[in-house]
């Protein structure tokens, strides 16, 4: 999907030719919930002068109420026309930055945040960071009063096809609406567990691919919707049966091409590639609270489910955290597998970018690759290999990322501070709670 460069008459003109009625300005709070301003075409010319103000004290994660105006800056290249409208005319949405009355990009907006980071990589040397995302989701029915069930809306298993997969219409229609939006859509499949779906598109430059991940959830769940399905991207759903990730791949480039390829290294690699891997797992454990951002999530990192839950790499096998795919020169990447798709993709994105930049200033070194199943070591055969595990909770990944500058730094101080806030609230509050297996547990026998 490649970044289109709109000047200020282009976007006029696209509205007044397609009959553009509404404009949804669209950003993401600190929990990567997609947030939108919903004004009439009308205003369109006071947005593109940087005008429109809102109420960031509505906001999860922004300002106090006394400090609640703020500032959406649109970003040109993010203007696109949705396939749907309505019978008034259609609709138009533009990913905007959240700007301080004082005219200054605001620290607690999450995508800000990464475009600092990416600073940060442009000044080591590097020019772009690309992220090839592989989002998974579930569908599940909806009852007749439009209300959301948990049955989910087929049997089927991995690649299998109609009349097994009765989501197939649904998501075959999800891919055609990406492809009108300019998605490069390259796979679309069931996925394991039944009511599990994939759909994987082109990697993009870290933002695009951040705001693309953001776009693909809205796709998804408005297309669900015609067909009276649900689409969740919550982790694990049901237990049971496999949780969903969104693996990234990722890759990092300065002017001689991919900073991962070296024709004559060890597995084609570069040195700064192994450094680079070295940060990830030096840092895996701390930026685990970012990834794998809520109490659910931590229901998917078991053993038994293929979800990583070891801190170790391998070219050869999925069983570890990270993974080096096969393909080599311009397609070197490294794969985190263990981030789930209810991450902020701006947070999520700038902290394996920060860790790996550590690995890179500090010349870390990785362990050696582990190509067995890890899952068929005990625990003395994994301590002696030196892998670890990921955190069992979200509270221990909580006090992971506390105790980690680097990755604090990956967020900045006001989302850090929010975002630990907001997440030992989340924690206490569940376990607070008494669940029904507890009660199915212990209630008779004690």
């Amino acid at each position: 999907m490649a970044k289109p460069e709109y000047s200020k008459d282009d976007i006029r003109q696209m509205a007044k030719d397609e009959n553009v009625k509404f404009l949804r300005l669209m950003f993401t709070d600190l929990f990567g919930t997609i947030k939108n301003v919903e004004v009439p075409i009308s205003q369109l010319g006071k947005l593109l002068d940087n005008k429109l103000m809102f109420d960031g004290s509505s906001i999860d994660g922004f300002v106090r109420i006394e400090e609640s105006d703020m500032y959406l800056y649109p970003d040109l290249s993010t203007w696109m026309i949705f396939p749907w409208s309505t019978e008034r005319g259609k609709i138009a949405r533009v990913i905007c930055e959240v700007y301080t009355t004082e005219g200054k990009p605001f620290t607690g907006d999450p995508r800000n945040n990464l475009i600092r980071v990416l600073d940060d990589m442009r000044k080591a040397g590097f020019t772009d960071f690309n992220i090839g995302p592989e989002p998974e989701f579930f569908l599940f029915k909806m009852d007749e009063n439009g209300k959301l069930t948990t049955e989910l809306n087929d049997k089927g298993s991995y690649f299998d096809m109609a009349p097994m997969d009765l989501g197939e219409n649904c998501r075959r229609e999800i891919v055609l609406t990406l492809e009108e939006m300019g998605f490069d859509v390259e796979a679309a499949h069931h996925e394991v567990a039944p009511g599990q779906h994939e759909i994987d598109f082109k990697y993009a430059d870290a933002l695009t691919a951040a705001d693309n991940i953001q776009t693909f959830k809205l796709v998804v769940k408005t297309i669900a919707r015609k067909y009276g399905l649900y689409a969740t991207f919550m982790p694990k759903p049901l237990a049971g049966i496999n949780g969903s990730g969104m693996h990234l791949n990722m890759s990092l480039f300065h002017d001689q091409g991919n900073a991962f390829y070296d024709k004559d290294g060890e597995m084609e690699l570069s040195e700064d590639a192994y450094h680079f891997l070295g940060g990830l797992l030096k840092h895996a454990r701390s930026f685990t609270a970012i990834c794998n951002p809520i109490v659910n999530s931590y229901k998917r990192l078991v053993p038994g489910y293929e979800a990583p839950v070891y801190v170790a790499w391998s070219g050869s096998n999925r069983s570890p955290l990270i993974r080096v795919p096969n393909s080599r020169g311009l397609s070197t990447r490294l794969e985190v597998r263990s981030v789930d798709p209810a991450a902020n993709p701006y947070l999520a994105i700038a902290a394996v970018l920060e860790a790996g930049l550590d690995g890179l200033r500090n010349k870390l070194a990785p362990r050696e690759a582990i190509d067995r199943n890890i899952y068929r070591m005990d625990a003395e055969e994994r301590q002696e290999n030196h892998i670890t595990n990921l955190p069992d909770t979200l509270h221990n990944a909580l006090k992971d990322l506390a105790a980690d500058d680097v990755m604090r730094n990956a967020m900045g101080d006001h989302l850090y501070q929010s975002f630990i806030e907001a997440k030992n609230l989340e924690y206490n509050s569940y376990r607070t709670q008494v669940s029904e297996w507890e009660r199915d547990q212990y209630l008779e026998l004690y």
